[in-house]
Parts: C-alpha cells; structure tokens; sequence
C-alpha cells in the first residue's frame, strides 16, 4: 500500500498535516531556543515568537484576506505562537480608523480564519487586546511625514471628538486633546476587555495578551505624568494601576483556565531625568511581583511611547537588558512563576540564542525547568520579534541554520531546505 498524504487534524478543508510542527528541533541536543515550553495547556516547539504589529489594514475592525496572508507567512514558517496586532475593544480605542477590532461579533469570523489555518500547521495564535487611549482618532503612519502623526477627521472616519484617557492630556502635536474618563468610562473600557477576550475564545485564539504598553490607553493610567487624576484611579501606585489590574482580572475571569495571559508593558517611559517622578523599571518590577497572583503567565517587556519627550538610550541590549534586570529580581524575591519576553532590536541568531540561555537548566517532560539560582541571569523565557519577520518571514529557519539546529521544515518546502 502506498504512503498517505495525512490531512491536518480538525481542518476546514485538505492540507497536509505538519508534524512535528515547523521549527521543531529534531537534533539531539538544542539550544533552549529551540525547546520546548509549555504555559499552562499550551506547549510551544521554540522559544520565538512573532511580536504583534499594527497593519492599519482591516475593515471597520474586521480582518481580511491580507491579515490571512500576513500572519499565516510566520506561523507556518516556525514561529511557535504568531500574535495578532493590537485589537481594540471598542471603536474608539483604534489607533487608526483602520485597526483590528474584537468589540462585535461580526469581527469573530475572520480571526477564526487565521486561527483555522494557523492550527492546521499545528501552529499556535495569540491577540493582543487594546485601547488606544489618548492615541486614538491619527491616520496611518504612511499618510504622515515620518516621525509625525496626523489626526484621523470625521471625514475619514476618525472620531476625534471622542478620544479619552485617564487625564485631559494631550500627548503630542497631531493628536487628538483628550476627555479624561469618568468612572463609568474606566468600567465600560474593562467590560469591553472581557468581552473581547469572550470573543477571542470563540475565535479559537490560543494566547490573550494584555496590551500596557507604548503610552495607549492602560500604559497612560500607570505614568503619573498622564495621570493627573484625584479619584481610586489616579495619584498613588495603588491607584495608577488599578485600572490594569481590574482589565487583568476581567481578562483572566473570561477565558479558560488553561490559556496563556501575557500583558505588554512599557517598562520604562525614559523620563527618568526629566521628571521627578515617572514609571521606570522600579514601578515594572512592584507590578510584576503582583502579576503571578493575578493569573498571568508572561511580562512581554518593552518600553517608552508615553511621552514625545522621551530620552531612550538606544543602543543593541537597550530593551532586553531590562527584561533581564526585571527576571533577575523576581528570582532574588523568590518569584518564579512569571515569565518574561524580551523584545527589541533581536535581529540576529546569537543574540537572540543568548537571550535565553544562562545558568544551568534541566529537561523535563519537554520543557526546561531551572536548578541552579544562576539562571536568574537569563535576560527571558521567550523572545518576541516583529520587524525582522517582516524582512525574514522565515527568520525561524534561518536561525537554526545560523546555530546548527536541525529544525522540521514545512513538507511542502523540504527541497529547499538549508
């Protein structure tokens, strides 16, 4: 009898089945890159990870074929978990009038789209949940001159009469001046988050991811240089993140207990030497200590974009060097249940190899568990990579190629393989 072309599993239609999936080590012996990690029921081949990244490319908040395109040139080329860009919870938390959406049910079926095709190469898919804030209501970025930003009018369906954030701040030149939230505003935006994620579950999403970043709307309640408020929302640390920690809740309360919460955190605003008081890495590592007991399984560690003053000290560990420090903390406190991504600037093999590998680590039962303190200096768990994918749509292959992993390549490509 003659060898069958196996079709994926619980696939919508024929495609061959991958397994093991695309950039499954299959040398002995590989990097803890190329190891697998499981978080909760999940278990990811790798320990890279597409970044989401905004395409200001959808329809009234719905994904279409081009998102299909995009997103599934990574997942089967052996990223271990593709997240989709920031999608908001509500009309008025898009960047762009033209932004990923999950605030109806009509936007369900097209994230179901990628998610079907996603899983058929037995891939994973996650989603980044948002609201712009005081960011909201601009064009895309390609409609502006570099660097600068310009406001999305009624006329090219902006809502710039409806832009709010924790403070009637105004971020910057070509934004939107914001209303500041009224307490019913706080808690729509947080049962706007709940049922976001509700709908993402529905989507057959595999990972939820909290976005606290890059000055939109819950990373501006943390700052109290965006937080003049006087209410439970604003004023102490307490306050600055209760807001978060209400989203987080909600969140964690409407998906399964065996999915993956990550949140994206600026982790420092770079105001440091302008302002006497500012969200740095201190107020980072006080809130990860608290995330674990919340449910969340992974910090994705960025930083900045809260304000145009911002003074970033750009240089090739700018970013994962904090990830590191956060890591190294919660281990000297004894936390060990929170994972950290590191993201930024990771465009080549070695670094993003070194990024998870120090100390001494042991396998067990597929994933890599820590023995020895030394570990803590370990920048991350997992690296999360955005605009190399976009030049390198199959960086995973490449990377293994770079480190001498023999990696599962798709079936369909093997002839090429390196």
């Amino acid at each position: 009898m003659a060898p069958k072309n196996s079709p994926a599993p619980n696939a919508p239609y024929f495609t061959p089945v991958q397994s093991p999936p695309v950039g499954t080590a299959i040398s002995s012996n590989p990097p803890i890159l190329f190891t697998p990690l499981k978080i909760r029921d999940v278990t990811f081949q790798n320990r890279i990870w597409v970044a989401p990244m905004c395409m200001y490319s959808a329809s009234n908040g719905h994904l279409t074929d081009f998102h299909l395109i995009h997103l599934s040139a990574f997942a089967y080329r052996g990223s271990s978990l593709t997240i989709i860009e920031a999608t908001s919870v509500s009309p008025n938390g898009r960047i762009t009038p033209e932004d990923s959406g999950l605030w109806q049910d009509s936007q369900i079926a097209p994230i179901r789209r990628v998610a079907d095709f996603v899983h058929s190469q037995g891939q994973k898919l996650g989603i980044q949940l948002a609201h712009a804030g005081r960011k909201a209501s601009t064009v895309a970025p390609w409609l502006a001159d570099r660097g600068k930003s310009v406001v999305a009018t009624k006329d090219v369906n902006g809502w710039p009469d409806d832009v709010v954030a924790p403070s009637a701040i105004v971020w910057g030149d070509g934004y939107v001046p914001p209303k500041e939230m009224t307490e019913n505003d706080i808690k729509d935006i947080v049962d706007g988050f709940r049922d976001s994620a509700k709908r993402a579950v529905q989507a057959g999403v595999d990972v939820i991811e909290i976005h606290a970043a890059h000055g939109y709307l819950l990373c501006s309640f943390l700052s109290p240089i965006s937080n003049r408020r006087t209410d439970k929302y604003g004023g102490s640390f307490e306050n600055r993140i209760r807001m978060l920690l209400e989203v987080i809740q909600a969140v964690r309360e409407a998906i399964p207990i065996g999915m993956p919460l990550l949140v994206r955190v600026s982790a420092t605003e770079w105001m440091e030497s302008q302002a006497p008081e500012s969200w740095d890495v201190e107020s980072t590592i006080r809130l990860a200590k608290l995330l674990p007991g919340l449910g969340v399984d992974l910090l994705d560690v960025s930083s900045g974009g809260n304000n145009p003053a911002q003074q970033i000290e750009m240089h090739t560990d700018f970013q994962t060097g904090i990830a590191g420090r956060i890591r190294t903390e919660l281990f000297k406190s004894g936390i060990r249940d929170l994972l950290i991504g590191a993201v930024g600037m990771i465009t080549e093999a070695e670094v993003a190899k070194s990024i998870v590998e120090a100390g001494k680590a042991v396998e067990v039962d597929q994933t890599i568990e820590i023995i020895d303190e030394q570990d803590a200096v370990a920048k991350a768990d997992i690296v999360l990579v955005a605009r190399q994918f976009l030049r390198e749509p199959e960086w995973v292959l490449r990377v293994a190629h770079t480190l001498g992993v023999d990696v599962q390549w798709p079936n369909q490509y093997g002839r090429a393989k390196l």
